[in-house]
């Protein structure tokens, strides 16, 4: 068994076992904890009621997150032409086509947060599934990740925009912001992701969909949330 450290430790003496907080109360928690030397990530991971298995019962998208996620976002983009050149005036940090591919297939280069492409450059990043796909970076329309309008996308994953997929036990794992925000950004973060999860219940699942959610930050226990 992993030896947890003492701040550790001492931030797990402060949640009541069994209890499932509030989020006011769970963020108000969190924020007490005994912090280390940097400003913290703080991750929801929601338990949803699906057979991962299935490809009918997948739940993934893109959300905006209301007050960002407080992080700089490393954003490539596959486009070419006119496309290229509006994903560079908004932001995007790589752009380029088979150059970028290339570099990504032979040299295992994935030195970015997000991938977008253009619809038209799905011939090139079509053969990245295997590198891309497991590290949830490959591109798909679904994720809000291959679209016309690539100078949008990358103002608004720049913005804060968050990408989600659940994983092979049916949780999913999103960035909430970072623990020095107000109490309030969190909470209005959590509650609107929340919402929008419930709006994706797949048709082929049954029983309750949101089971369960709870709430961390980078070097700290889980609180468990109380969600409808």
């Amino acid at each position: 068994m992993r030896k947890r450290s003492k701040r550790y430790q001492s931030a797990a003496e402060m949640i009541e076992k069994g209890k499932r907080y509030p989020l006011p109360s769970a963020v108000e928690l969190l924020q007490k904890m005994p912090t280390p030397n940097f400003d913290e990530s703080v991750t929801l991971v929601v338990r949803l009621g699906i057979d991962a298995r299935k490809s009918d019962q997948v739940v993934r998208g893109a959300y905006s997150l209301p007050h960002g996620i407080g992080k700089s976002v490393t954003v490539l983009v596959f486009a070419e032409g006119e496309h290229a050149e509006q994903a560079k005036k908004a932001g995007a940090d790589y752009v380029g086509s088979t150059d970028l591919a290339d570099k990504i297939s032979g040299e295992g280069w994935m030195d970015f947060d997000v991938a977008i492409a253009h619809p038209s450059m799905m011939r090139v990043v079509g053969k990245l599934g295997k590198t891309l796909g497991p590290q949830g970076k490959m591109p798909s329309p679904k994720a809000g990740t291959v679209v016309e309008a690539v100078g949008q996308a990358v103002t608004e994953f720049k913005a804060g925009k968050i990408e989600f997929r659940n994983d092979a036990g049916g949780n999913l794992h999103a960035l909430m912001g970072k623990r020095s925000f107000e109490p309030d950004m969190l909470k209005e973060n959590v509650e609107a992701f929340l919402e929008h999860i419930k709006t994706l219940r797949p048709a082929a699942a049954k029983g309750n969909f949101v089971l369960g959610a709870h709430l961390a930050a980078t070097m700290s226990p889980g609180i468990e949330l109380a969600v409808a």
